[in-house]
């Protein structure tokens, strides 16, 4: 079971939402997509306006796992118009404060 912070997130993720989503972030908080780093709220809520634009997908949340107290990961299947059609992404996300701090999406 995922905590409220990324269960909220998730949803707000799918639906596109970047006002809930900027929510769940700490202030210093970082993602990694694709290889690239965003760093802070400015760099994250433009990673999150761009990400995956370019494509029509859907997403199936197909596993999810505690890694320790402070670190979950979150599997989803994607289905889409992308190089390669599928592909399964773990959202490997760290909390602290029941915010998250990092956010890994591999």
């Amino acid at each position: 079971m995922l905590p409220d912070t990324i269960t909220k997130y998730l949803a707000s993720h799918t639906t596109r939402d970047a006002d809930t989503a900027m929510q769940s972030y700490a202030e210093n908080a970082e993602v990694t997509d694709d290889g690239k780093t965003y760093r802070g709220r400015d760099e994250i809520r433009a990673w999150f306006g761009s990400a995956a634009s370019e494509y029509t997908y859907t997403s199936e949340l197909i596993a999810t796992r505690k890694i320790d107290d402070t670190t979950y990961v979150a599997t989803h299947h994607l289905e889409g118009d992308f190089p390669g059609g599928t592909v399964d992404l773990d959202f490997t996300f760290t909390l602290e404060d029941d915010r998250i701090v990092r956010l890994v999406i591999a």
